[in-house]
This record gives structure tokens, C-alpha cells and sequence, in this order.
């Protein structure tokens, strides 16, 4: 199994090259959320795979409160059993993690595994893979040039092949990441200034002589944060700042704060 966020397309491509690779089911977090019901066998052998984006230097919360509630059974034990001798997945489950990253990831991998952790997982081995970025909520980071974007997208093709062999060939122990010259500061002290404050629709809004009304950015929302046309956000609590809606807008109609940047979208 293969769960995955994305929001412009960067981590759906590198999970999808995953799941070919491997054959194993790829599922949608938001999809499965909305299930309710989030209950997972784990077949002897199988590998279980979270790839991600990092979000502020920090997974992306929609994805921590999936791992949070996710049941993940061996046989019909649950993994965080620690009193049955069979609960720990990684004598014979795969379990992996990549998340892709505009410039660096920070220490994101090390709170994903405290979360797994709590599951009676632990990552065997971990990626971060460098691609375009979309980020346009901090002042300081800036959208790549659409040269640079094809730059990264060249890098990555061949980073993620490597990925995919790694894991197809179940090999533990490899950390291949992205920190950054102070990864405790990325992650904790900006970041958790990021997710604390920034992870919000309020500072959501829509040129109304731009709009379309053509309700993408509604069907594009992972968690249904958007309604009606032209579109409104409900303010409850939901939204996790992916910026789904304001890359694909056809129009850029939507706007995040006063920062006036471009999109981006992922493509080959």
C-alpha cells in the first residue's frame, strides 16, 4: 500500500512512479479520510509507503491526523500491540516515506516517524525528493523559473528511479534527505510558526472580475473546504494550505493574502 498527499501534482507523479513500480495499491489520503473508516491488513511482505509534501518544513497535518487514525493490522493485530511477538511490521513489511520539497525538508521525516511510531511502525528507509516550488505564503520564498522547474523535474526523474529500485528491492536503512544548513529551525521554530498560523483559508479571497465561476478550485479541494460560485471558503478548520485551489485556478483568480506570485502546476 502507497498513501499519499499532493496538492499541484509534485508528490501524486512520484508516488504514482512508485505504485508502477512496486504494483501495490496507491490510495489518496483525503479519499480515504472521508471514508470514516480507516482500517488496513497488511499482507506478509507487502510494503507500506507515505509520501508526502512537506508543508512548512513539517508534514503536512492532514497527513499526521491520517496516521493518527489509521488502524494498521498484521494478521488481526493491531500493529501497536506491543504485547504480541508478531506486531512489528518491519521483520516482514517494507515500510518507507518520501516527501517532496521545494528546497529542503528540515527534520519533517523525524516527526512523521514519531507519528508512525505511535502506530508500531517505523520508517526502514526515507527519501526526500527536490521539485519545483509552489510555496507562495512566506515573503522570502519565491516560485522556481519555469528553466529551473524543468531543471528539478530532470533531477527527479532520476532521483525517483533510484527511489523506486530501493524500495522495490526492500532495502533498509537508507536516509537519503534534504535537511537544510538548520533543520531545527526550519522545522521547529519556522515552521511551527508556519503550521501554527499559516495552515488557514482565511487568507483565502477571489478577484470577483477574474472569476469564472467555473468551480475547479471546489473539485479540485482534497478536504471540501469550497463552496459555491463564486467560491467561499467555510472557515472550519478544514483547509491545509496545499494551495490546490490557487495553482489550478485557469484564471488566477485566487489570491492568498497580498502576495502577488505566479502558479505552478505540475507537468512533464
Amino acid at each position: 500500500m502507497i498513501f499519499y498527499f499532493t496538492g499541484t501534482g509534485n508528490t501524486r507523479w512520484v508516488a504514482q512512479q512508485l505504485a508502477e513500480a512496486t504494483g501495490e495499491e496507491l490510495l489518496f489520503i483525503p479519499d480515504e479520510m472521508k471514508k470514516g473508516t480507516m482500517r488496513y491488513e497488511l499482507k506478509d511482505g507487502e510494503r507500506l509507503g507515505f509520501c508526502f509534501p512537506t508543508h512548512g518544513w513539517q508534514p503536512p497535518r492532514i497527513v499526521r491526523e491520517f496516521i493518527r487514525q489509521a488502524q494498521f493490522m498484521k494478521g488481526n493485530t493491531d500493529c501497536t500491540d506491543s504485547t504480541e511477538s508478531n506486531t512489528s511490521t518491519n521483520d516482514t513489511n517494507f515500510v518507507y516515506a518520501v516527501t517532496t520539497c521545494g528546497d529542503n525538508m528540515g527534520h519533517a521525516m523525524r516527526i512523521l516517524n514519531k507519528e508512525l511510531k505511535q502506530k508500531g511502525l517505523h520508517a526502514d528507509s526515507v527519501f526526500a525528493v527536490l521539485m519545483p516550488e509552489s510555496n507562495v505564503c512566506f515573503s522570502f520564498l519565491h516560485l522556481d523559473t519555469k528553466e529551473r522547474e524543468r531543471e528539478k523535474i530532470a533531477t527527479a526523474q532520476q532521483t525517483v528511479a533510484h527511489i523506486c529500485e530501493v524500495v522495490s528491492q526492500r532495502r533498509k536503512g537508507i536516509v537519503e534527505l534534504i535537511r537544510g544548513a538548520i533543520p531545527y529551525t526550519y522545522t521547529y521554530i519556522i515552521g511551527g510558526y508556519y503550521n501554527k498560523h499559516l495552515i488557514t483559508d482565511e487568507k483565502f479571497w477571489v478577484d470577483s472580475e477574474r472569476c469564472i465561476s467555473c468551480g475547479l478550485c471546489a473539485r479540485l479541494c482534497p478536504v471540501d473546504d469550497i463552496e459555491g460560485l463564486p467560491p467561499r471558503w467555510k472557515h472550519d478548520g478544514s483547509c491545509t494550505n496545499c494551495l490546490a485551489c490557487y495553482h489550478h485556478c485557469p484564471q488566477q483568480a485566487i489570491h492568498w493574502g497580498k502576495m502577488k506570485r505566479g502558479q505552478y502546476v505540475f507537468s512533464l
